[in-house]
Protein backbone atom coordinates (compact mmCIF):
# COMPACT_ATOMS: atom_id res chain seq x y z
CA UNK A 1 0.00 0.00 0.00
CA UNK A 2 0.92 3.86 -0.47
CA UNK A 3 0.11 6.41 1.54
CA UNK A 4 -0.39 10.09 1.14
CA UNK A 5 -0.25 13.02 3.40
CA UNK A 6 -4.04 14.42 3.94
CA UNK A 7 -4.25 18.17 2.71
CA UNK A 8 -1.87 20.40 5.05
CA UNK A 9 -2.21 17.75 7.98
CA UNK A 10 0.37 14.96 8.74
CA UNK A 11 -2.53 12.63 8.59
CA UNK A 12 -1.54 9.75 6.27
CA UNK A 13 -4.10 7.78 4.30
CA UNK A 14 -4.10 4.59 1.98
CA UNK A 15 -4.43 5.68 -1.62
CA UNK A 16 -7.44 3.13 -1.44
CA UNK A 17 -9.82 3.49 1.32
CA UNK A 18 -12.91 1.12 1.83
CA UNK A 19 -16.30 2.70 1.88
CA UNK A 20 -19.64 1.60 2.99
CA UNK A 21 -22.11 3.25 0.96
CA UNK A 22 -24.65 1.37 -0.33
CA UNK A 23 -22.98 -2.02 0.74
CA UNK A 24 -23.45 -2.18 4.45
CA UNK A 25 -27.36 -2.07 5.18
CA UNK A 26 -28.14 -4.51 7.50
CA UNK A 27 -27.05 -6.51 10.74
CA UNK A 28 -27.26 -9.72 8.43
CA UNK A 29 -24.25 -8.83 6.95
CA UNK A 30 -22.41 -8.40 9.50
CA UNK A 31 -19.87 -11.19 8.62
CA UNK A 32 -20.02 -10.38 5.01
CA UNK A 33 -18.60 -7.00 6.70
CA UNK A 34 -16.05 -8.22 8.75
CA UNK A 35 -14.31 -10.28 6.03
CA UNK A 36 -13.83 -7.52 3.43
CA UNK A 37 -12.78 -5.28 6.15
CA UNK A 38 -10.10 -7.95 7.10
CA UNK A 39 -8.90 -8.11 3.92
CA UNK A 40 -8.88 -4.36 3.92
CA UNK A 41 -6.65 -3.52 7.04
CA UNK A 42 -4.11 -6.59 5.87
CA UNK A 43 -3.31 -5.35 2.53
CA UNK A 44 -2.64 -1.76 3.74
CA UNK A 45 -5.98 -0.25 4.36
CA UNK A 46 -5.74 2.19 6.65
CA UNK A 47 -8.57 4.90 5.81
CA UNK A 48 -12.57 3.77 6.45
CA UNK A 49 -15.13 5.93 5.50
CA UNK A 50 -19.12 6.35 6.37
CA UNK A 51 -21.58 8.28 7.11
CA UNK A 52 -24.49 8.81 9.60
CA UNK A 53 -27.11 8.66 6.75
CA UNK A 54 -26.16 5.47 5.20
CA UNK A 55 -28.91 3.22 5.71
CA UNK A 56 -29.97 5.40 8.55
CA UNK A 57 -27.13 4.37 10.97
CA UNK A 58 -26.64 0.76 10.31
CA UNK A 59 -23.10 1.34 8.03
CA UNK A 60 -21.84 3.19 10.87
CA UNK A 61 -22.50 0.53 13.25
CA UNK A 62 -21.40 -2.33 11.28
CA UNK A 63 -18.36 -0.26 10.31
CA UNK A 64 -17.45 0.32 13.84
CA UNK A 65 -18.30 -3.65 14.90
CA UNK A 66 -15.95 -4.80 12.17
CA UNK A 67 -13.35 -2.01 13.51
CA UNK A 68 -13.20 -3.49 16.99
CA UNK A 69 -10.62 -6.08 17.07
CA UNK A 70 -7.99 -3.77 15.66
CA UNK A 71 -5.97 -1.03 17.61
CA UNK A 72 -7.57 2.09 17.04
CA UNK A 73 -4.41 4.08 16.91
CA UNK A 74 -3.70 1.80 13.00
CA UNK A 75 -6.68 2.79 11.38
CA UNK A 76 -8.39 6.28 10.21
CA UNK A 77 -12.36 6.66 10.21
CA UNK A 78 -14.50 9.06 8.78
CA UNK A 79 -18.19 9.92 8.84
CA UNK A 80 -20.19 12.66 8.25
CA UNK A 81 -23.47 15.16 9.42
CA UNK A 82 -25.68 16.73 6.77
CA UNK A 83 -28.46 14.88 5.57
CA UNK A 84 -31.74 14.25 6.97
CA UNK A 85 -31.99 11.87 10.45
CA UNK A 86 -35.51 12.71 10.54
CA UNK A 87 -38.49 14.30 9.40
CA UNK A 88 -38.38 17.03 12.17
CA UNK A 89 -36.87 20.50 11.22
CA UNK A 90 -33.55 20.17 13.00
CA UNK A 91 -32.71 16.68 12.38
CA UNK A 92 -31.11 17.85 9.42
CA UNK A 93 -28.49 20.48 8.33
CA UNK A 94 -25.10 21.96 9.85
CA UNK A 95 -26.61 23.67 12.71
CA UNK A 96 -24.72 23.55 16.05
CA UNK A 97 -27.62 21.62 16.95
CA UNK A 98 -27.83 18.78 14.61
CA UNK A 99 -24.09 18.51 14.19
CA UNK A 100 -23.22 18.08 17.95
CA UNK A 101 -26.00 15.40 18.47
CA UNK A 102 -25.37 13.60 15.74
CA UNK A 103 -21.51 13.42 16.49
CA UNK A 104 -22.51 11.72 19.68
CA UNK A 105 -24.92 9.06 17.85
CA UNK A 106 -21.95 8.55 15.53
CA UNK A 107 -19.66 8.02 18.32
CA UNK A 108 -21.83 5.45 20.03
CA UNK A 109 -22.73 3.71 16.69
CA UNK A 110 -19.20 3.83 16.38
CA UNK A 111 -17.82 2.64 19.44
CA UNK A 112 -15.24 5.24 19.56
CA UNK A 113 -14.37 8.12 21.15
CA UNK A 114 -13.02 9.46 18.87
CA UNK A 115 -13.88 10.40 14.75
CA UNK A 116 -10.72 11.33 12.62
CA UNK A 117 -12.72 13.02 10.05
CA UNK A 118 -15.67 14.27 10.47
CA UNK A 119 -16.87 15.50 6.72
CA UNK A 120 -19.59 18.37 6.15
CA UNK A 121 -21.80 16.09 4.11
CA UNK A 122 -22.88 19.33 1.60
CA UNK A 123 -22.91 22.45 1.99
CA UNK A 124 -25.99 24.63 3.97
CA UNK A 125 -27.19 27.42 2.62
CA UNK A 126 -29.65 27.68 5.55
CA UNK A 127 -27.33 27.98 8.64
CA UNK A 128 -24.71 30.88 9.15
CA UNK A 129 -20.89 29.23 7.99
CA UNK A 130 -19.28 30.58 11.27
CA UNK A 131 -22.01 28.57 13.22
CA UNK A 132 -20.98 25.42 11.39
CA UNK A 133 -17.30 25.91 11.81
CA UNK A 134 -17.39 27.04 15.00
CA UNK A 135 -19.33 23.79 16.07
CA UNK A 136 -16.89 21.49 14.56
CA UNK A 137 -13.85 23.29 15.84
CA UNK A 138 -15.77 22.61 19.57
CA UNK A 139 -15.73 19.24 18.66
CA UNK A 140 -11.98 19.21 17.92
CA UNK A 141 -11.34 21.13 21.06
CA UNK A 142 -13.21 18.35 22.57
CA UNK A 143 -10.79 15.54 21.19
CA UNK A 144 -13.96 13.86 19.46
CA UNK A 145 -12.72 15.03 16.16
CA UNK A 146 -9.41 15.16 15.02
CA UNK A 147 -10.11 16.77 11.41
CA UNK A 148 -12.47 18.41 9.60
CA UNK A 149 -13.43 17.99 6.05
CA UNK A 150 -16.13 18.90 3.64
CA UNK A 151 -18.27 16.99 0.72
CA UNK A 152 -19.18 17.81 -2.73
CA UNK A 153 -17.82 21.42 -1.71
CA UNK A 154 -17.46 24.22 -4.44
CA UNK A 155 -14.52 26.22 -4.74
CA UNK A 156 -15.57 29.60 -3.39
CA UNK A 157 -17.57 27.74 -0.49
CA UNK A 158 -13.93 25.99 0.38
CA UNK A 159 -12.33 29.62 0.12
CA UNK A 160 -14.98 31.01 2.73
CA UNK A 161 -14.55 29.10 5.11
CA UNK A 162 -10.38 28.41 4.82
CA UNK A 163 -10.82 32.75 5.65
CA UNK A 164 -13.49 32.72 7.97
CA UNK A 165 -11.87 30.15 10.14
CA UNK A 166 -8.04 31.78 9.66
CA UNK A 167 -9.88 35.15 10.79
CA UNK A 168 -11.57 33.49 13.98
CA UNK A 169 -8.88 31.44 14.42
CA UNK A 170 -11.26 27.83 13.97
CA UNK A 171 -9.76 24.30 13.34
CA UNK A 172 -9.08 24.74 9.55
CA UNK A 173 -10.90 22.04 6.62
CA UNK A 174 -8.16 19.57 5.44
CA UNK A 175 -9.97 17.72 2.65
CA UNK A 176 -12.70 17.45 0.39
CA UNK A 177 -14.60 14.17 -0.97
CA UNK A 178 -16.29 14.72 -3.96
CA UNK A 179 -17.03 12.55 -6.42
CA UNK A 180 -14.15 12.04 -9.57
CA UNK A 181 -13.97 9.91 -12.15
CA UNK A 182 -13.19 9.54 -15.93
CA UNK A 183 -16.56 10.55 -16.44
CA UNK A 184 -17.25 13.34 -13.59
CA UNK A 185 -14.59 15.57 -13.96
CA UNK A 186 -15.67 19.04 -12.75
CA UNK A 187 -13.19 19.30 -9.54
CA UNK A 188 -10.48 19.68 -12.26
CA UNK A 189 -11.65 22.78 -13.14
CA UNK A 190 -11.63 25.23 -9.40
CA UNK A 191 -11.84 22.91 -7.07
CA UNK A 192 -8.81 21.41 -7.06
CA UNK A 193 -7.19 24.56 -7.77
CA UNK A 194 -8.32 26.05 -4.60
CA UNK A 195 -7.60 22.74 -2.78
CA UNK A 196 -3.95 23.01 -3.93
CA UNK A 197 -3.54 26.73 -3.01
CA UNK A 198 -5.44 26.14 0.79
CA UNK A 199 -3.87 23.09 1.91
CA UNK A 200 -6.82 20.45 1.19
CA UNK A 201 -6.76 17.22 -0.60
CA UNK A 202 -9.50 15.08 -2.26
CA UNK A 203 -10.66 12.12 -1.14
CA UNK A 204 -12.82 10.89 -4.10
CA UNK A 205 -15.95 8.90 -3.99
CA UNK A 206 -17.14 6.57 -7.08
CA UNK A 207 -13.51 6.72 -8.78
CA UNK A 208 -15.60 4.06 -11.04
CA UNK A 209 -18.40 6.03 -12.21
CA UNK A 210 -20.72 3.76 -10.19
CA UNK A 211 -19.53 0.30 -11.28
CA UNK A 212 -19.32 1.51 -15.38
CA UNK A 213 -15.79 1.54 -15.50
CA UNK A 214 -15.19 -1.50 -13.90
CA UNK A 215 -16.32 -2.87 -17.30
CA UNK A 216 -19.13 -5.33 -16.27
CA UNK A 217 -21.78 -3.38 -18.51
CA UNK A 218 -21.50 -3.64 -22.47
CA UNK A 219 -23.36 -2.22 -25.39
CA UNK A 220 -26.29 -4.21 -26.73
CA UNK A 221 -26.46 -6.65 -23.71
CA UNK A 222 -28.49 -6.55 -20.40
CA UNK A 223 -26.89 -5.16 -16.89
CA UNK A 224 -25.49 -7.93 -14.84
CA UNK A 225 -28.50 -9.51 -12.84
CA UNK A 226 -27.56 -7.95 -9.12
CA UNK A 227 -25.48 -5.10 -10.55
CA UNK A 228 -26.75 -1.33 -9.36
CA UNK A 229 -28.12 -0.68 -12.39
CA UNK A 230 -30.92 -2.66 -12.46
CA UNK A 231 -31.11 -2.32 -8.68
CA UNK A 232 -34.47 0.76 -7.84
CA UNK A 233 -32.80 1.58 -5.04
CA UNK A 234 -29.23 2.38 -6.06
CA UNK A 235 -29.69 3.22 -9.96
CA UNK A 236 -30.42 6.99 -9.67
CA UNK A 237 -26.98 8.29 -10.50
CA UNK A 238 -25.96 5.66 -12.92
CA UNK A 239 -29.66 6.78 -14.86
CA UNK A 240 -29.17 10.57 -13.82
CA UNK A 241 -25.58 10.97 -15.31
CA UNK A 242 -26.25 8.66 -18.80
CA UNK A 243 -23.85 6.15 -17.53
CA UNK A 244 -24.95 4.02 -19.99
CA UNK A 245 -25.75 5.65 -22.74
CA UNK A 246 -23.85 3.91 -25.79
CA UNK A 247 -21.46 6.92 -25.94
CA UNK A 248 -20.57 5.95 -22.38
CA UNK A 249 -20.55 2.25 -23.36
CA UNK A 250 -18.45 2.75 -26.50
CA UNK A 251 -15.39 4.52 -25.02
CA UNK A 252 -15.67 1.70 -21.76
CA UNK A 253 -14.99 -0.94 -25.02
CA UNK A 254 -11.81 1.60 -26.45
CA UNK A 255 -11.06 1.96 -22.29
CA UNK A 256 -10.74 -2.05 -21.88
CA UNK A 257 -8.22 -2.02 -25.04
CA UNK A 258 -5.90 -0.23 -23.17
CA UNK A 259 -6.33 -1.87 -19.88
CA UNK A 260 -5.52 -4.89 -22.08
CA UNK A 261 -2.62 -3.60 -23.80
CA UNK A 262 -1.14 -3.12 -20.19
CA UNK A 263 -2.20 -6.30 -19.30
CA UNK A 264 -4.10 -4.86 -16.04
CA UNK A 265 -8.02 -4.52 -15.09
CA UNK A 266 -10.51 -1.88 -16.22
CA UNK A 267 -11.14 -1.45 -12.16
CA UNK A 268 -7.14 -0.59 -11.80
CA UNK A 269 -6.80 1.42 -14.54
CA UNK A 270 -9.64 3.87 -13.91
CA UNK A 271 -7.98 4.00 -10.17
CA UNK A 272 -4.75 4.47 -11.66
CA UNK A 273 -6.16 6.95 -13.12
CA UNK A 274 -7.54 9.03 -10.37
CA UNK A 275 -4.04 8.50 -8.20
CA UNK A 276 -2.05 10.25 -11.48
CA UNK A 277 -3.24 13.42 -9.53
CA UNK A 278 -0.90 14.52 -6.74
CA UNK A 279 -3.84 16.42 -4.92
CA UNK A 280 -6.11 12.96 -4.38
CA UNK A 281 -5.23 11.20 -1.19
CA UNK A 282 -7.27 8.42 -1.54
CA UNK A 283 -9.91 6.81 -3.24
CA UNK A 284 -12.74 5.21 -1.99
CA UNK A 285 -14.24 2.02 -3.32
CA UNK A 286 -17.36 0.04 -2.32
CA UNK A 287 -16.86 -3.80 -1.74
CA UNK A 288 -18.63 -6.80 -0.92
CA UNK A 289 -15.81 -9.48 -1.62
CA UNK A 290 -12.16 -9.78 -0.39
CA UNK A 291 -11.42 -10.11 -4.37
CA UNK A 292 -12.54 -6.92 -4.99
CA UNK A 293 -10.24 -5.42 -2.49
CA UNK A 294 -7.36 -7.42 -3.72
CA UNK A 295 -8.15 -6.20 -7.21
CA UNK A 296 -8.54 -2.61 -6.03
CA UNK A 297 -5.65 -2.44 -3.99
CA UNK A 298 -2.89 -3.85 -6.83
CA UNK A 299 -3.85 -0.39 -8.81
CA UNK A 300 -2.13 1.45 -6.37
CA UNK A 301 1.57 -0.16 -7.98
CA UNK A 302 1.01 0.90 -11.59
CA UNK A 303 1.92 4.77 -12.64
CA UNK A 304 0.46 5.26 -15.87
CA UNK A 305 2.83 6.83 -18.55
CA UNK A 306 1.89 9.98 -19.90
CA UNK A 307 0.98 8.42 -23.60
CA UNK A 308 -1.39 6.16 -21.29
CA UNK A 309 -2.77 9.45 -20.16
CA UNK A 310 -2.83 11.13 -23.11
CA UNK A 311 -4.31 7.82 -25.20
CA UNK A 312 -7.01 8.15 -22.05
CA UNK A 313 -7.42 11.89 -22.83
CA UNK A 314 -8.28 11.45 -26.37
CA UNK A 315 -11.01 8.84 -25.76
CA UNK A 316 -12.37 10.84 -23.22
CA UNK A 317 -11.60 14.37 -25.12
CA UNK A 318 -15.15 15.34 -26.17
CA UNK A 319 -15.86 15.70 -22.30
CA UNK A 320 -12.96 18.16 -21.27
CA UNK A 321 -14.20 21.11 -21.25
Amino acid sequence: MRYRRLGRSGLQVSEIALGSWLTYDSPEKAAEVEQVIHTAYEQGINYFDTANMYAMGAAEQLMGNALKQYPRDTYVLGTKVYFDMGDKPNQKGLSRKHIMEQCEASLKRLGTDYIDIYYCHRYDDNTPLDETLRAMDDLVRQGKVLYIGVSEWQAGQMKDAVALADKKNFDQIVVNQPEYNMFTRNIEQAVIPASEQHGLSQVVFSPLAHGVLSGKYRKGEAPPAGSRAVNPEHNHWIKSQGLLSDKRLDQVEQLRDIAEQLDITMVQLALAWNLRLPNIASCIIGATRSEQVLQNVAAVHIDLSEDVVQAIESILRDDIA
